[in-house]
């Protein structure tokens, strides 16, 4: 009994493959230096007393619960509550325009359309 013969090429020799390393350019950031919060002046040193720009906002003391609550400048005030008078009152007054505009052409929009139905022959109108 012969049995078949299987002849096999030889393998090639693979080179090894070799992979560098990744490299990144990390960003460096100089230190910030953040003074403590409690930060005071030695002793025997004397404090530069300057007066505080004014922020725009107050406290206000509420009596009932003690307690102070920031309220922006009368300025401020005023520009806010005139801007939303003003919104408020264009959006009535066009609201109103729009249903009057709406009430006043829409007897003139419906005959016009009876007319162009009935040019066309159609003569069943809603």
């Amino acid at each position: 009994m012969d049995l078949p013969a299987l002849v096999l090429p030889k393998v090639p020799k693979l080179e090894r493959m070799t992979l560098t390393i990744p490299t990144a350019d990390v960003p460096y950031y100089k230190p910030m230096v953040v003074p403590p919060s409690d930060l005071r002046p030695p002793n025997g040193v004397k404090a530069d007393t300057k007066e505080e720009a004014p922020t725009g906002i107050r406290q206000v003391k509420i009596p009932i619960i003690d307690r102070q609550v920031p309220l922006p400048e009368n300025e401020i005030l005023i520009t806010a509550s005139t801007t939303a008078v003003v919104s408020v009152a264009a959006t009535l007054t066009a609201t109103a325009a729009f249903k009057w505009v709406v009430t006043a052409l829409k007897p003139i929009l419906k005959t016009t359309w009876k007319k162009i139905s009935q040019l066309k022959g159609n003569q069943k109108v809603s």
